[in-house]
C-alpha cells in the first residue's frame, strides 16, 4: 500500500541576514513570525501562513556563501506560489507591494490564471497567484 501525505507542512529557505529577511516578510505578510528555533548551527523563524503551511527563514552559522545569487534556471527552488482568492485580491496585493516599495512584475495574465511576481532580499522568487 502506498503511504500518503496530506499537504505541505513547511518550506524552509536559507537567507543571508535573518533580521533583514524577517523585516521584509513582516512587511509583505503584515504579521510577525509565529515561532523561532535557535540551534547551535542555525537560526530559524517560522511564519504560519494561511492554509496551514509554514515558511521558515533560516540563517546558518557556517558563514556567508559567496556563490552566485539564486537563479530560477539552476536546479533548486523556482519560486514560492501563494494563492489568493480573486483578481481583486491580486490587485490589492500589487498596491500593497508598491506602497511598501517592493518591486514586482505587475499582474501578468496566463491562460491558466494571473500572477504577481516579486523577490525577497536574497532574490528568492515569490508569486501571488489566482486561477481563472
Amino acid at each position: 500500500m502506498m503511504p500518503t501525505f496530506t499537504n505541505i507542512h513547511h518550506l524552509a529557505v536559507t537567507v543571508r541576514d535573518l533580521d533583514s529577511s524577517v523585516a521584509f516578510y513582516e512587511q509583505v505578510f503584515g504579521f510577525e513570525p509565529a515561532t523561532e528555533i535557535d540551534g547551535e548551527q542555525l537560526h530559524r523563524k517560522l511564519f504560519a501562513l494561511p492554509g496551514g503551511t509554514n515558511l521558515g527563514l533560516t540563517q546558518h552559522d557556517r558563514g556567508d556563501d559567496t556563490s552566485e545569487s539564486f537563479s530560477p534556471f539552476s536546479p533548486g527552488l523556482d519560486h514560492i506560489g501563494l494563492s489568493v482568492e480573486s483578481r481583486d485580491e491580486l490587485d490589492a496585493w500589487a498596491r500593497h507591494l508598491s506602497e511598501h516599495g517592493i518591486e514586482h512584475s505587475g499582474i501578468v495574465e496566463a491562460p491558466y490564471g494571473y500572477a504577481l511576481s516579486f523577490k525577497d532580499p536574497d532574490q528568492i522568487a515569490l508569486e501571488f497567484f489566482v486561477s481563472k
